[in-house]
């Protein structure tokens, strides 16, 4: 099999851009050119990767489970690349890693900044999504690891616990909820409560431990984002149920956050990876880093597992 991997770039290129004309553009090459590349491809595949019309292109079935395979290779090839260029100096890489975004925002940054110290010509492509597409994207191979809440049920992940994570009340200094040291779940029924939407990993994790005691969320607004909730809960238009990893330091000037008991509920924060996948050179170093900051206490509030 002989892949060329020009041919790889001008079919990300297309699927990327959904347009011959403006993937032509980018890469530098004629219309052409571009299709005799993208038929070379699909003519050694033995299948297409894309539909065409004069006004539309889109992947085929098989085209979009190859997409993410073909830029995996492509970042393994620069990757290699790169490494062979600075022999004699420092390592340099690619780490792409799946992050929900509490962990993206509060905590890894730290461990960024003291691994770009050691290896500054290490990159990373950080993927920032919810719980569950983090978890596919892990599961296909689109990254080499992640770190989520959600896996270890997946037969194709491993999830390697860190820390749990508790949900706590997210209210206004001047509430009165404010002046309590734990709350209930009862407590928050008066007040108007903003929550994330049901399709959220935090709000299933809720929903099923609330369904076990015989409670329920009675919520006033609904949004998709935590970061969105706490806006609401600064302008005073309610309170908020957040992982403790997502709310603001205690000395945070508007907000503060209280236990919730009766249950107490909470989310495992761990690291997800592709059953049996080997990690390359500059991941396996960031995730040694991750888990000794867990261990080493530099990670956020929680309790380590």
């Amino acid at each position: 099999m002989n892949l060329d991997l020009q041919d790889l770039r001008a079919f990300m290129a297309i699927a990327d851009m959904g347009s011959f004309n403006k993937a032509a553009d980018a890469l530098h090459l004629s219309q052409s050119a571009l299709s005799r590349r993208l038929q070379k491809l699909e003519e050694m595949l033995g299948v297409p990767l894309l539909e065409r019309t004069t006004r539309h292109v889109a992947l085929t079935a098989v085209g979009r489970e190859f997409l993410p395979n073909a830029r995996r290779l492509l970042d393994e090839f620069e990757s290699s690349v790169l490494r062979i260029r600075d022999i004699g100096e420092r390592q340099s890489g690619l780490v792409t890693i799946a992050c929900i975004p509490t962990a993206a925002f509060y905590f890894l940054p730290s461990v960024i900044r003291r691994f770009n110290s050691e290896f500054p010509k290490i990159r990373f492509r950080i993927i920032d999504h919810g719980a569950n597409e983090g978890l596919e994207s892990v599961a296909r191979g689109e990254v080499e690891f992640g770190i989520s809440m959600l896996g270890s049920t997946h037969p194709d992940i491993e999830f390697q616990p860190l820390a749990d994570d508790p949900f706590v009340l997210a209210c206004r200094r001047d509430h009165d909820l404010a002046g309590h040291e734990t709350v209930t779940w009862a407590d928050l029924a008066p007040y108007r409560l903003i929550t994330v939407g049901r399709s959220s990993g935090n709000r299933m994790i809720i929903d099923a431990a609330l369904g076990k005691a015989g409670q329920r969320l009675d919520w006033f607004y609904e949004v998709m984002h935590l970061s969105t909730s706490l806006g609401l809960v600064e302008a005073g238009l309610g309170i908020s149920v957040l992982p403790r990893l997502a709310t603001p330091a205690e000395d945070h000037p508007l907000l503060v956050r209280r236990p919730i008991v009766g249950p107490e509920i909470h989310r495992t924060i761990g690291i997800i990876r592709r059953r049996g996948s080997q990690l390359a050179p500059a991941a396996q170093k960031f995730h040694q880093m991750l888990l000794a900051a867990w261990r080493d206490g530099d990670a956020p509030p929680g309790r380590a597992v």
